[in-house]
């Protein structure tokens, strides 16, 4: 019932609704609690002495920094404690109703992991780079973060795309070949988008058309596309390696002045076409999904098919038209294997990407910005492993590429705060 309120002339007038506002839980306090506590017991049990060597620019650099030598377990107890305050904080904001703030995250997080690297770094001669890091994140992420896109896109619209990882992967086969045959990279890219949404095309025929459980569709056309870029590599591909699997990549294009900036103008501003293009992906598809009529009906369609058809909005064209454009959008991710990061294709080289962008898009609460930056935080989990073994880091190169999946479950469960899909995601939409 709709409360009333009296106004001057004596008339009743229906007030405001009331404002329902969700609980504040402890999740995310015990999350970070749990963390700090896991990073105090390894400096207890696992002390490292020494100090830690952090390479903040290159020798190519226009300013050269010096090498910042910090000692290891100084530095860790101190971002420890830096955490602490943090935990402390969310704490407080918890217990007065309020949520933590996203930058107190963002900084626990930074925190910890200057103090981990210092710690793992500890009496090694060697540098850890941080323009390497950084560099190989970005590098390691752009797949992830089309991939992303093109989910979000696709299950805003009440489809979920499990095949993202067979338009990847169809996508750098078909870039490779095209490349190869054209010694042209932006053949191979405008190749990849097209191979990449005819899987989009199938995904959308048998899900929207047929109503063929979407879950099921996407798993079987992944498992397709394996079948067939292993069969065509080993007895195409290999054969005529020089002619068909020899691309020519997209040559760096740094941006004069940005590209010296230290740190970051390495790492952001001395990039390929393919990674500006992710720049500017990123806030066209959440402009384009939250500030333009098509966006606004492709979200209608994932919430409300049912009121979206009767205010005229043609619910299996709208869909079509969303898992298409994603399709297109993860092709760009595809073609970025083989006419970006190496110049050939190799047999099942996505190696499970366009799984952990579905997760992505989970972990980013199927918004695109957030979906990017779970993108680039997987990136970055995948490539800090590999600089903790150009270090000599006795932390297991497996438990930093399992660190993923653990985010991923984490997010899944609630942990990092309540994730909702919209409402109408992976059901079948019929016109009565």
């Amino acid at each position: 019932m709709t409360a009333t309120t009296v106004d001057q002339s004596g008339a009743a007038a229906p007030s405001a609704p009331p404002r329902v506002v969700a609980p504040v839980t402890w999740k995310a306090v015990i999350g970070l609690g749990v963390v700090l506590a896991l990073f105090v017991l390894l400096l207890l049990l696992a002390p490292h002495e020494g100090s830690a060597r952090f390479a903040l620019s290159t020798s190519t650099d226009f300013v050269v920094l010096s090498t910042l030598v910090v000692p290891a377990m100084a530095t860790a107890w101190t971002c420890a404690a830096v955490a602490l305050v943090l935990v402390a904080f969310a704490v407080v904001r918890t217990r007065s109703g309020r949520r933590v703030p996203l930058w107190a995250v963002a900084v626990f997080a930074a925190a910890l992991l200057v103090g981990f690297l210092a710690w793992a770094g500890a009496g090694s001669p060697r540098d850890i780079s941080v323009v390497g890091l950084l560099g190989g994140a970005i590098g390691l992420s752009v797949p992830l973060i089309f991939g992303a896109l093109g989910g979000v896109i696709g299950e805003r619209a009440g489809v979920v795309n499990i095949a993202i990882e067979g338009q990847l992967l169809a996508g750098a086969f078909v870039a490779a070949i095209v490349a190869s045959l054209t010694k042209s990279p932006w053949a191979g890219l405008v190749a990849a988008i097209l191979a990449s949404a005819l899987v989009a095309l199938v995904l959308a025929l048998f899900t929207i058309t047929y109503r063929v459980n979407q879950v099921i569709v996407g798993v079987v056309l992944n498992v397709l596309v394996i079948g067939l870029t292993s069969f065509f590599y080993s007895e195409v591909l290999v054969p005529n390696a020089e002619r068909l699997n020899s691309t020519v990549r997209f040559p760096r294009l740094p941006i004069p002045g940005l590209e010296s900036i230290p740190v970051i103008g390495p790492v952001l501003f001395n990039q390929t076409i393919v990674v500006y293009l992710m720049y500017l992906a990123v806030p066209a598809v959440s402009y384009a999904l939250f500030r333009t009529k098509w966006g606004l009906r492709v979200r209608a369609v994932g919430e409300h098919p049912k009121a979206a058809d009767t205010v005229g909005i043609d619910v299996l064209r709208t869909r079509y038209r969303a898992v298409l454009i994603g399709g297109a959008v993860v092709g760009f991710g595809g073609a970025f294997y083989t006419v970006v990061s190496i110049n050939q294709f190799g047999r099942e080289m996505t190696a499970g990407a366009g799984f952990i962008a579905l997760a992505a898009v989970i972990f980013g609460k199927w918004d695109p910005l957030r979906a990017a930056l779970a993108g680039l935080l997987f990136g970055f989990a995948t490539n800090l492993q590999n600089v903790l073994s150009v270090v000599g880091s006795p932390v297991p190169s497996q438990f930093m590429l399992m660190l993923p999946y653990v985010v991923t479950l984490l997010a899944v469960a609630g942990l990092v705060g309540k994730s909702r899909a919209p409402a109408a995601s992976g059901t079948p939409y019929t016109k009565e």
